[in-house]
């Protein structure tokens, strides 16, 4: 019986298992033999849907955003109070992860770490970037807040910390406790309660 895996178009089995290793092992510690095996094709089916592997990390990049934004789009969507839009990005992330299975951190900034300043994947990394900057400010301007800047800037930085601290947590299991992304919410949540005031 051949598996629905199998089934899959081979540019979506490719992006699905670079998604997994990138992921899982890191972009450069990821070679393309490993991307063919987990997608179960040839080399000469990646190189018809990708220019390479430098082609792939960007698409899977693209895609990465792309699932993220839905995601955030759908929790924002659901709510009308202006604070708990600004906070919509903590819920996004624990909502994101549990569709996505991963807890691990955030790719878009493991990928900063790795990718060069002219790599094709770079894009994908300002979309992100802008796309938290510009939401986060556009929402603290909704919520009537003094100072936008200074709101998407703390918001992000507590945003940041959360991924970064739930990536340090999955490489070592000593350091877990509680879910990082719940306590961001909640200092986030303190700080705009006093900024309201």
């Amino acid at each position: 019986m051949i598996s629905s895996a199998a089934t899959r178009p081979a540019r979506e089995r490719l992006l699905a298992a670079a998604g997994e290793l990138f992921y899982e092992s890191g972009i450069a510690a990821t070679g393309v033999d490993a991307v063919l095996r987990r997608a179960g094709v040839s080399p000469a089916t990646l190189y018809a849907h990708f220019a390479g592997k430098d082609a792939l990390v960007a698409a899977y990049l693209e895609q990465r955003h792309h699932r993220w934004r839905q995601v955030w789009d759908e929790v924002l969507a659901e709510s009308t109070d202006p604070t708990e839009r600004l906070l919509s990005v903590f819920d996004a992330v624990t909502r994101y992860r549990q569709g996505q299975g991963n807890r691990r951190g955030c790719a878009f900034l493991a990928a900063a770490t790795e990718l060069p300043p002219a790599h094709p994947g770079q894009p994908w990394l300002q979309a992100d970037s802008r796309l938290l900057t510009d939401r986060l400010r556009g929402l603290a301007v909704a919520a009537g807040l003094d100072d936008p800047a200074e709101v998407a800037a703390t918001l992000l930085s507590l945003y940041d910390g959360a991924l970064a601290r739930s990536a340090r947590e999955w490489t070592t299991p000593d350091l877990r406790g509680r879910d990082p992304v719940a306590r961001a919410r909640e200092l986030a949540a303190a700080w705009l309660a006093d900024q309201q005031r």
